[in-house]
């Protein structure tokens, strides 16, 4: 009995078939498009190996039916796709065409796949009986036992022939093989041969199978894990076609030739080990950005910032989607889905908010238009009481009213405010005496400087009645020209700031009073919290004011006015927090000490 029916060559190729199993999976097309999926078909029918190449074929075909599916429903045609039905011409559905070519292409290799596998398995089949014939050829020189120096050259010629015979039908390799090692066992065994021959036969043996050792130890070092199995493969078909080596060899080299097999196969299973876990990586980094992304998808967004913030982010990960790696095959395409499904649910989204806004922009440009409209036909109205406060009231609806079109936005304003700035000119001029507009202009300005040079006492209701003295008199004053108004009332808010408000009357919470009830003074951490609240409310009015000043044409000197009043409210205010933050820290010190 020889190695090769020894129970240690039947385990080897149960372990090697079991491997063999694992075959790489097929690439995975989900990035391509319709078209660049046909082109990469197209090229495999061209290819040389095309016949080999089978689960590339399947896999692009599959990709393609997926892919066109997704695409007709996205477009609003029927999604259904019949792979086996023709297609009819539509001219008005961008699909028909792409997908008759592809049918046509895949039709034809299939049609040339199924004769190349008729021939195939016709050959197998040829190949099956004239490994028959050889075995009876081999059977009958052994049951003969002819003289061994004529028997010993046929039996070399059945080898040959038996050699030169391709590959036979799966379900008939390891019955034919079997049978065929029997009857050369028995012809080395029981057949007496002349030693000679025989030991010259046994040492050719022990060379090639010594050669197929050192091919598989080489294997072992090769950085193509799943080439080096391969031609292992091919290597275990060309031994067991050898013949046996002498006896005391025969343990020894199997041993070595088995060592060998073994590290390939263990490195071709630890790169699937491998494969697996970084498919495994990789699926949880996809399911990372997945839930990143559906994260942003919920987000309630309000604004165009937002939108292009998030569109910006959204577009990074998918730059990094790019650049992990296949998940595990069953995973791969149920992820590359979610993951689509959430993008697109966010640009959907944001597709929508650009239309609704775009029609609010459109409605407020129709709601400005009409006001545009009603102040240009007052404009030369002389019905100047009246007209006056309709304009103000257009003004007040203006300011309500959202953005517009950026391309429109100038010229309604400059026509509204031409319109006003016409109507009040013209009253200003047929003023009678009693409405001294520039007078009353001259008054408040006045009044402003006194404001503004009044000292405050330190004593709080008395700066507050000041301050109530000078509203009274502001309030009493009549109007001014309408091209001064607001710079005149801005200037007025803001001399008074500086001082404190005017009593009120006592509430649940206010500040304790003296035995006679009256309220006592503020602290100083008090008066400039209270100092500090207003302030920002003044910050707050001049940076509404300023919004409104900046459409009107030649305001950029009242602009740049305001603009330094805010600058200076803010440093004052800083300087305020600063100061309270320090007698809060002073006052605690001293509850601790």
């Amino acid at each position: 009995m020889n190695e090769e029916t020894k129970p240690e060559v039947i385990e080897e190729e149960i372990e090697t078939a079991d491997v063999a199993q694992q075959e790489p999976s097929a690439p995975n097309f989900a990035d391509k498009t319709l078209a660049e999926l046909s082109d990469l078909f197209q090229a495999l029918t061209q290819s040389v190996d095309r016949m080999k190449r089978s689960k590339e074929a399947e896999a692009i075909k599959s990709a393609f039916y997926r892919l066109l599916s997704r695409e007709k429903a996205a477009a609003g045609e029927d999604s259904m796709v019949d792979e086996n039905a023709e297609v009819e011409e539509n001219p008005d559905s961008p699909f028909s065409a792409i997908e008759a070519a592809f049918k046509s292409l895949y039709a034809e290799y299939k049609k040339e796949r199924a004769e190349y596998n008729r021939q195939q398995e016709a050959e197998r089949e040829e190949n099956l009986a004239k490994k028959q014939e050889v075995i009876e050829d081999l059977k009958a020189l052994v049951e003969n036992q002819e003289d061994m120096k004529d028997a010993f050259p046929k039996f070399r010629e059945i080898q040959d022939r038996w050699r030169a015979i391709g590959p036979v039908p799966q379900q008939n390799f390891r019955d034919i093989n079997d049978t065929y090692q029997l009857y050369v066992e028995k012809f080395y065994d029981l057949v007496e041969i002349n030693r000679e021959l025989r030991d010259l036969d046994f040492k050719k043996n022990l060379e090639a199978k010594t050669g197929f050792c050192e091919l598989a130890e080489k294997l072992a070092e090769d950085e193509d894990v799943v080439g080096a199995f391969k031609e292992l493969q091919k290597l275990h078909e060309q031994w067991k076609d050898l013949g046996p080596v002498a006896r005391e060899f025969r343990e020894e080299i199997w041993e070595r030739f088995r060592a060998a097999t073994a590290v390939v196969n263990k490195r071709y299973q630890a790169h699937f080990e491998g494969l697996k876990e970084r498919q495994a990586q990789n699926l949880a980094a996809k399911q990372a950005l997945c839930e990143k992304v559906e994260a942003i998808a919920a987000q309630e967004i309000s604004s165009s910032t937002q939108w292009n913030t998030l569109s910006r982010e959204i577009e990074a990960l998918q730059a990094e989607w790019r650049k992990i790696g296949f998940a595990t095959r069953k995973e791969n395409q149920k992820i590359y889905d979610r993951f689509r499904s959430a993008c697109d649910a966010f640009f959907e989204r944001k597709r929508l908010f650009y239309s609704e806004f775009k029609d609010n922009m459109n409605e407020n440009m129709e709601k400005k238009e009409a006001i545009v409209a009603e102040a240009e036909s007052l404009k030369t109205s002389t019905q100047w009481k009246a007209t006056a406060e309709r304009l103000i009231e257009l003004q007040k609806k203006w300011k309500e009213i959202g953005a517009v079109p950026r391309k429109k936005s100038e010229e309604l304003w400059t026509r509204f405010r031409s319109a006003c700035d016409e109507f009040f000119a013209e009253r200003d001029k047929q003023a009678k005496p009693e409405n001294d507009f520039y007078g009353n202009l001259k008054a408040k300005k006045a009044l402003i400087a006194e404001m503004e040079a009044y000292v405050l006492s330190g004593d709080a209701e008395k700066d507050a009645e000041a301050r109530q003295g000078f509203v009274e008199r502001w309030n009493a004053i009549g109007f001014v020209p309408f091209k001064e108004k607001e710079a005149v009332g801005a200037a007025y808010k803001a001399a008074l700031q500086k001082f404190p408000s005017a009593p009120r009357s006592p509430r649940r919470g206010d500040a304790p009073r003296g035995a006679r009830g009256e309220r006592r003074p503020l602290s100083e951490k008090e008066r400039l919290s209270q100092k500090y609240n207003q302030l920002q409310q003044e910050i707050q009015t001049y940076e509404n004011n300023i919004g409104f000043f900046g459409l009107s044409k030649g305001a950029e000197s009242l602009k740049a006015q305001m603009q330094e009043r805010i600058d200076a409210a803010k440093a004052e205010l800083a300087a305020l927090g600063k100061k309270i933050r320090e007698l809060v820290a002073a006052e605690t010190e001293e509850q601790n000490g």
